[in-house]
């Protein structure tokens, strides 16, 4: 499905500066359509002096009109006029009389929607269609009066130029207050003058008995905040309504998330609308995640400390040892230990349970060159392509075996000489295929060696990896070693 951003460049007249102003007003379509209590969709102008829709939202609270999605389609017949009219001169128009939409009595309302431009004029960029269902007309509650003249005025604010407000913070969609999670409005000196039953749960919750209507936002919430409590320095501005700004409030262990529009007639200030939320479950949920994840970081922490202590106390084995066998295998066991703690230490840096594989394994390559190469011998390593982002739990099998690759081709296929270690990965949506090239004396067509090494390798890759491991070697040419890895065992890249 195209996006609102495809949508509205496919008609060829918008700016990037049009695109992120109609994205603003759509990511508010759900409060103006649940305000409204019907159907909002944008509207684009295209090249032939139509329009197209780029964005529709269905309201929460009321029957839908469209079934259907109307994304993308042209503007009907029966509402080209009145939108085209909205357009042109900037106003609002509303239908003259019901508008039957599918056998549905409806009210059509066409808001020009108008993008401010600093100190240069305002211009004209879409226009908004509010499609109310009259089929389901009942006399209107106090409630719904009150949403229907918020929307009223934000339609208003539209118009003008004065909604969306670039200059407010963009928020994760999880947790956002909503208009039926509770609404209060404000006249211009910050009195409640309607407070949703929702809205006042909310309070009651956090400690405050009375009615909201009638008081001061900003006295209610001094008097439930415990004393000594820091909050969030833009509070003020939020419980006055003078910014559109967003927060949270937390008292007996209730936390409600605030967000506020201030409203505006032209420039002058009437009120504002808060929403709020009881988000206290939620907070708790982003906190029990928030100590997890430090916990599983800390964790990786401490297996990396305990893994280069391991691999301190091998390394001063293999200094005291008078044989030359066991001084090799404890060498061997300390970088096999090292290469497993770069992973950990890679895990402790972040939130995410997967790593970048690219820096594990330059990090491991520093290792290998530190601890394999002889005096005698002088190896140059070189990487081509890229593996990506891998799970924990195959970056460190991978890695591992890696190790022991490049290891080998160091230590046995360079030995004494000066030589390149070429290693290249390929990754497309279905494999991971990485090939440990070397040039140095090689081995006879078909002899792979059988040291523990080389047991250590085809157990990660086969077992652990669900991969195939291929020796391809020819005398005095080098050894070309070439896993294959199935990508349903290892998540897809990034990006």
């Amino acid at each position: 499905m195209s996006t609102l951003s495809d949508l509205v460049y496919a008609q060829g007249r918008s700016s990037e500066d049009d695109v992120e102003w109609l994205h603003r007003l759509a990511g508010d379509g759900q409060l103006l359509a649940d305000l409204a209590f019907a159907d909002i969709v944008i509207w684009v102008p295209t090249a032939d002096d139509g329009f197209t829709a780029v964005a529709h939202t269905r309201p929460s609270g009321a029957a839908t009109l469209f079934y259907r999605d109307i994304v993308g389609d042209r503007v009907r017949p029966q509402w080209r006029t009145q939108v085209r009219d909205a357009f042109q001169t900037g106003r609002i128009v509303d239908s003259a009389s019901p508008d039957w939409f599918e056998e549905t009595p409806t009210r059509v309302r066409a808001v020009p929607i108008v993008r401010s431009r600093g100190a240069e004029p305002a211009v004209t960029i879409g226009v908004l269609t509010r499609h109310t269902n009259l089929g389901e007309t009942r006399t209107p509650s106090r409630q719904q009066i009150t949403f229907n003249d918020c929307a009223d005025d934000l339609f208003g604010m539209v118009a003008s130029g004065e909604f969306p407000d670039l200059s407010a913070p963009t928020a994760p969609r999880r947790g956002a207050p909503r208009a039926s999670d509770g609404l209060i409005r404000l006249d211009v000196d910050g009195v409640t003058t309607f407070a949703s039953p929702n809205a006042l749960s909310a309070f009651n919750r956090m400690g405050f008995d009375d009615e909201l209507e009638g008081e001061s936002l900003v006295e209610v919430t001094t008097s439930i905040l415990p004393e000594k409590r820091q909050f969030d320095e833009s509070l003020p501005l939020v419980v006055t309504g003078r910014a559109p700004w967003r927060t949270d409030i937390e008292a007996r262990g209730v936390t409600v998330s605030l967000r506020t529009i201030p409203l505006r007639d032209h420039g002058t200030r009437i009120g504002a609308i808060v929403l709020c939320r009881d988000v206290s479950e939620l907070r708790h949920q982003e906190q029990e995640l928030i100590t997890k994840d430090a916990t599983i970081r800390e964790i990786h922490h401490r297996v990396k400390n305990n893994l280069q202590t391991v691999a301190s106390l091998l390394r001063i084995q293999a200094r005291r040892s008078h044989s030359e066998e066991a001084k090799d295998a404890l060498t061997q066991a300390m970088r096999r230990v090292s290469a497993i703690a770069v992973v950990h230490d890679t895990l402790s840096e972040g939130l995410a349970q997967n790593v970048d594989f690219d820096d594990v394994f330059d990090r491991a390559l520093k290792l290998i060159a530190e601890v394999a190469a002889a005096p005698s011998t002088r190896a140059v390593t070189r990487t081509t392509g890229r593996f990506g982002t891998l799970p924990s739990e195959y970056a460190t099998p991978l890695a591992l075996a890696l190790t022991e690759l490049v290891t080998n081709a160091v230590e046995h296929g360079l030995a004494g000489t000066e030589g390149e270690v070429e290693i290249i990965a390929e990754r497309s949506d279905e494999r991971l295929e990485v090939t440990v090239r070397d040039n140095g004396v090689g081995l006879p067509e078909g002899q792979v060696g059988r040291g523990l090494g080389t047991q250590i390798v085809r157990t990660l890759i086969q077992g652990e990896l669900g991969g195939t491991i291929d020796w391809h070697t020819a005398t005095g040419a080098g050894t070309e070693v070439t896993i294959d890895i199935p990508l349903r065992y290892i998540a897809r890249p990034r990006g």
